[in-house]
């Protein structure tokens, strides 16, 4: 599987899906803290019109702070149409950048969690491919201290159940891969729609993690 198609693919498919959003939901809150949709759009389209100097820049102005950073970034590109971002989205959807030291995994699951982060909210479904969920929640469950918290995954097992994949050891949690996908990276909305002797535990994590 050629990771770099798959997210060519699946921006085309996300810019189909948010084609033709009404205003308000544009204006509705995402699942990714303080963003609505339309700045998760402008979040997404920064990486294929933003330069690393331009970020450099812009860590400068928020003291080092990467998550400051982005968020700037991705409020100062919302001021453009949603509609145009799309745009961009699809006219763009073949670029090959990666974060620094980061393969086409990074992208991927970028797209696929802040997809999620919009598509739920809007009730919008959508079968995304096995293979990409499947590749996305190996990185993400990978990567302790990265997107994931370290040591919030610690003494579990995840277990999706539509489709084939496992990951740690301990007590279960249980669900879809989507919803595996965002409460593995910290979407509280996910916890509903998961269970398991494990369920508790990631909970609690999530909730001191908010505080």
């Amino acid at each position: 599987m050629d990771l770099f198609e798959e997210i060519a693919d699946e921006r085309r498919a996300l810019a189909d899906l948010l084609t033709g959003l009404a205003p308000e939901e544009q204006a509705t809150p995402s699942l990714c803290a303080e963003w609505t949709v339309h700045e998760v759009v402008g979040h997404l389209v920064v990486p294929l019109e933003v330069g690393l100097a331009k970020f450099a820049l812009e860590m400068v102005r928020s003291r080092g702070s990467f998550d400051r950073a982005n968020a700037r970034l991705a409020r100062e590109w919302a001021q453009r149409p949603c509609e145009e971002l799309l745009g961009v989205l699809r006219q763009r959807a073949d670029s090959r950048f990666t974060p620094p030291g980061m393969g086409p995994e990074a992208p991927l699951t970028d797209l696929l969690v802040h997809g999620l982060d919009v598509r739920w909210p809007l009730g919008i479904d959508r079968e995304v491919p096995a293979g990409r969920l499947r590749a996305t929640l190996d990185f993400v469950a990978g990567a302790p201290g990265g997107i994931v918290p370290r040591g919030s995954l610690d003494g579990l097992r995840f277990e999706a159940n539509d489709l084939d994949w496992v990951a740690g050891e301990g007590a279960v949690v249980r669900g879809s891969a989507e919803a595996l996908l965002l409460g593995l990276t910290g979407r509280s909305a996910a916890l509903d729609r998961l269970d398991g002797e494990g369920l508790a535990t990631l909970r609690g994590r999530l909730s001191a993690g908010r505080s």
